[in-house]
């Protein structure tokens, strides 16, 4: 993308403005439109415009409050593996939505390959961890197999133009 004009949502043009905008947002969302504007280098209307283009379009989907889990009591972290049984693929969207809904849940990745999700979940203890897989993925017929990893460290980098 040398000439920083594909996307890969071909409804969406984002110029240099656009992504350092975006670059600054994902690095301290709580930044005053007046600062924002002189990091990138336009005036503060020009910026609180593009800000909410950007959301208009889809391209900024939300502004979040990042929580250490371990400040709500949550001390472990794991990622929990789970296979759907081949006769109850037609249970993928439900089981799907079923999971997102647990407050544990912190992230699930719907997966193509030998798995069929991701479990990132916080949990207060090993205990915590063993009744949610026993509780709501051993006990449904549709799960044929999990899988528990236990999370030393986690870092997440944000999404960047190349």
């Amino acid at each position: 993308m040398p000439d920083g004009s594909k996307n890969l949502r071909p409804d969406v043009e984002l110029d240099d403005v656009d992504r350092r905008i975006i670059e600054e947002l994902q690095a301290n969302g709580r930044i005053t439109n007046a600062e924002l504007a002189d990091r990138v280098g336009v005036a503060a209307s020009t910026c609180i415009a593009r800000v909410r283009g950007l959301q208009s379009r889809k391209v900024i989907t939300g502004f979040t409050a990042s929580v250490d889990p371990r400040a709500m009591g949550l001390d472990l972290e794991v990622l929990v593996s789970v296979t759907v049984r081949s006769g109850a693929r037609q249970r993928i969207a439900e089981l799907s939505e079923e999971l997102r809904s647990l407050p544990e849940v912190m992230q699930l990745f719907f997966l193509g390959g030998v798995e069929d999700f991701i479990i990132h979940l916080a949990a207060r203890d090993s205990d915590h961890v063993r009744d949610f897989v026993v509780e709501h993925l051993s006990a449904d017929p549709a799960v044929s197999s999990t899988r528990t990893s236990i999370v030393f460290s986690h870092h997440q980098n944000p999404v960047r133009a190349e």
